[in-house]
């Protein structure tokens, strides 16, 4: 099979390589596609403690498919089972996962992609979230993730205030039911906007979902007394700052909302599942750009860049 190779930063090869066969409790994954993810993007610069060459298919880890083999042991899954994977070498033509890390996508999906990790992690950040009915929320980065809680937050009767950079991504938020929106332009006349909009009350919950040192900043000069702050976005380019003072003096709490329990993971996918296929989700306006495997390292680029109407990549493997 085709398999994808990080074999320096910023050079993607294409090698051919044994299809991976399923252990016992495992399962082998025809790949339809594979999101890109923004945490790709470390990698695929160079990052001093990485080594190179990476796994085959060693990035992608956004995958959906059509089950082709089934381990010994796994009786609630067969070949021609479509599904979505929590699964780590997905820039593939195949992949392996634990028939416990996939989830079953609908006949109402078929034709539809469907990259069940990053969608479930935005349900996830929205379970952790705790958003009640009647609550101001701000969103600051309205990429994939943002644009989805946008709409789970919308949904559930919050009142949303979308900040971010350019004014697509304004627009973007606008449809998945933002009641407000401002530029990530001025760091002070944001506060002001923001202060305007609330009565000075400022917002119950905000949700960092860019992973860079400003808008953290921002999140706790926007985030009420008591309230909520949620940390979605992905911050691993290195050490980051806060105002303890501030966010001390307000009494708030600090929800670093990514996952590692496999189960938790496996369970956002499944409510994503569940939202989609059921119309109260509509994400195919977030898969803005497709590419081939052999377009990998563009899809990259395109992650980091953000060209006009960049929201997120996908990788079509069939």
């Amino acid at each position: 099979m085709r398999a994808a190779v990080l074999s320096a930063p910023g050079t993607i090869t294409i090698a051919d390589v044994p299809a991976p066969e399923p252990a016992a409790d495992e399962v082998r994954i025809r790949l339809e596609g594979c999101g890109v993810c923004a945490s790709n993007l470390e990698p695929w610069a160079g990052l001093d403690w990485m080594t190179y060459p990476g796994d085959a298919g060693g990035l992608g880890h956004e995958g959906w498919g059509v089950i082709d083999a089934v381990g010994a042991e796994i009786d609630d899954l067969t070949p021609g089972d479509r599904v979505a994977a929590l699964s780590y070498r997905s820039f593939a033509d195949a992949d392996v996962a634990k028939a416990s890390m996939v989830a079953k996508l609908p006949p109402q999906l078929d034709g539809q992609p469907f990259p069940g990790e990053p969608l479930g992690c935005a349900f996830n950040i929205f379970r952790r979230s705790d958003i009640q009915p009647g609550q101001t929320v701000a969103i600051i980065g309205i990429g994939f993730l943002g644009a989805v809680l946008t709409r789970l937050a919308t949904d559930a009767g919050a009142r949303v205030i979308a900040i971010s950079r350019r004014q697509e991504s304004l627009d973007l938020a606008r449809h998945y039911g933002a009641a407000e929106t401002i530029p990530m332009h001025d760091h002070y006349a944001i506060i002001d906007q923001v202060k305007a909009l609330t009565d000075g009350a400022m917002c119950e919950r905000v949700i960092e979902a860019v992973g860079k040192q400003w808008p953290l900043d921002l999140a706790g000069e926007l985030i009420a007394f008591g309230g909520r702050l949620v940390i979605a976005g992905y911050h691993q380019d290195g050490p980051r700052q806060v105002s303890m003072q501030n966010w001390n003096w307000k009494g708030i709490d600090v929800v670093n909302a990514h996952e590692r329990d496999a189960e938790v993971q496996l369970r956002g996918v499944q409510e994503a599942i569940d939202a989609v296929a059921s119309g109260r989700l509509d994400p195919a306006p977030l898969y803005t750009h497709r590419y081939t495997l052999d377009q990998l390292g563009e899809a990259l680029d395109a992650t980091r860049d953000k060209p006009e109407g960049f929201v997120k990549a996908l990788v079509m493997l069939s």
